[in-house]
């Protein structure tokens, strides 16, 4: 592939990650679902597959935290994906995972690996620490000083 070629692959799939990290940043669930070629998400290695699972997560999701916000950091190519490395801000107003709305704010890093086939997405995997989650939630205690 010519450099230009591979150039102009790298900003065709960029410019979709930041339309899909703004769609989820409006809450926007169909514009969301929009940037994918087939909706898939793997959290913390578990997946929804499909449009209707997608859907259900991201409805769950944003019911939880309806001002979920994704603040990108850094994006870092590969051969197949975009990484993107994002810090989350969020207040708990709603039941998410089955935890009933803490009204907490909470604040986590987060990385997102968009897989990519040529310039279509076909995949976001999205890794956190979600025991910080729980502990800002309050659901879960703060580890015992050193």
């Amino acid at each position: 592939m010519a450099a230009t070629d591979e150039s102009d692959l790298r900003e065709r799939r960029e410019a979709i990650v930041r339309e899909h990290v703004d769609a989820e940043n409006r809450q926007d669930v169909e514009a969301t679902i929009a940037t994918f070629h087939r909706p898939r998400y793997e959290v913390n290695g578990e997946e929804s597959d499909g449009e209707g699972t997608v859907r259900k997560l991201l409805e769950g999701m944003m019911g939880g935290f309806p001002d979920f916000h994704a603040e990108i950091q850094s994006l870092h190519h590969a051969d197949d994906a975009v990484i993107g490395e994002a810090v989350v801000t969020a207040t708990h107003s709603g039941t998410f995972a089955g935890i009933p709305a803490t009204g907490r704010r909470v604040e986590y890093p987060l990385v997102g690996i968009f897989e990519f086939e040529d310039d279509r997405l076909v995949c976001e995997k999205v890794y956190f620490d979600t025991a910080t989650l729980l502990r800002q939630l309050g659901v879960l205690p703060e580890p015992p000083a050193a």
